[in-house]
C-alpha cells in the first residue's frame, strides 16, 4: 500500500499566502485588507473559501474583523491583541494591566541558555532590561528581558521612560512583531533581589516563567524571565 500526500486544503493554502504578503510588509500592522470580494477575486477562490481562511487568521490573532469596517492586521496597540499575552489575574478572576519600572538597562554577553533561546551564536551580545511590574500598586513580577543587541541595541539609549508594552515598541520601532510566546512555568523560591524588588522574605515560594517570544516565522525575539508573586494573584490559562 502506497501513502501518497495529502496537500493542505485551499482556505489554508490562502492562509499562508496572506501571512507571506503580512511577512513580508506588504501589509503592515494597523492596515486593513482588501475586501473579502476582491481578495477573492485576486486569489481565484469563492468568498466563501477565503473567509474560512480569515476566520483561521482571526482566531490566531495575525488579523482582526471589524464590523462594518473590514478585516485590519492586528497591531500591539490594541489591548485585545497586547493583553492576551499577561496571563494574571485577580482572585475573583478579573484582568488588569500592570505598570511597569525599568531599573536597569545593559549590554552584556549572552549566557550558554540564553543564546540557544534566542537562536545567537554563544559569543553574542544581548541587551538586559530589568524591571518590575506592578499591579493595583503592589509589586506582582520581578523580570530580566534578554534581546539580540545587534537588532535591538538602540534600546540602551532609548528615551526614559520605556513603554510599558515592548510589544508594541518591537513592532513600531524594529519592525519585529510577536506572533506567540511559547512558556515554561516552575516554583522557586525568591532569592535577594525578587525578595527585594517583591517585598517579599528570602526564601518566599513564587512563579518563574521563562518566555521565549517569537514573530511569524518562528524566530525568537525576546528571551523573558518573570518572578511572579501570586499572593494575590493566580495564573490563568485556557488550554
Amino acid at each position: 500500500m502506497s501513502l501518497r500526500p495529502v496537500s493542505q486544503p485551499l482556505h489554508q493554502q490562502l492562509r499562508d499566502l496572506m501571512l507571506g504578503r503580512i511577512e513580508s510588509g506588504e501589509w503592515s500592522p494597523g492596515t486593513f485588507l482588501p475586501s473579502e470580494t476582491r481578495l477573492a477575486e485576486e486569489y481565484g477562490v469563492a468568498v466563501g473559501t477565503l473567509r474560512k481562511a480569515l476566520l483561521d487568521m482571526a482566531a490566531e490573532g495575525l488579523v482582526q474583523r471589524r464590523q462594518g469596517k473590514g478585516t485590519v492586521v492586528s497591531s500591539h496597540d490594541s489591548d485585545a491583541v497586547l493583553f492576551r499575552f499577561f496571563n494574571l489575574r485577580r482572585a475573583d478572576g478579573t484582568t488588569f494591566h500592570p505598570e511597569s519600572r525599568v531599573l536597569d538597562r545593559a549590554r552584556r554577553m549572552t549566557t550558554p541558555a540564553e543564546a540557544v533561546a534566542l537562536g545567537l551564536a554563544t559569543v553574542s551580545d544581548v541587551v538586559c532590561i530589568t524591571r518590575v511590574r506592578d499591579g493595583d500598586g503592589v509589586p506582582l513580577i520581578y523580570e530580566r528581558i534578554m534581546l539580540d543587541a545587534a537588532r535591538f541595541g538602540s534600546l540602551l539609549t532609548a528615551p526614559d521612560p520605556l513603554p510599558n508594552t515592548l510589544y508594541q515598541l518591537y513592532q513600531t520601532e524594529f519592525g519585529a512583531s510577536v506572533f506567540r510566546a511559547v512558556e515554561k512555568i516552575t516554583a522557586c523560591a525568591a532569592n535577594a533581589d525578587c525578595a527585594r524588588e517583591l517585598g517579599l522574605e528570602l526564601g518566599t515560594p513564587i512563579l518563574r516563567v521563562h518566555r521565549v517570544a517569537v514573530d511569524y516565522n518562528g524566530a525568537p525575539l525576546e528571551l523573558r524571565i518573570s518572578y511572579i508573586n501570586t499572593k494575590a494573584m493566580h495564573y490563568h490559562a485556557e488550554v
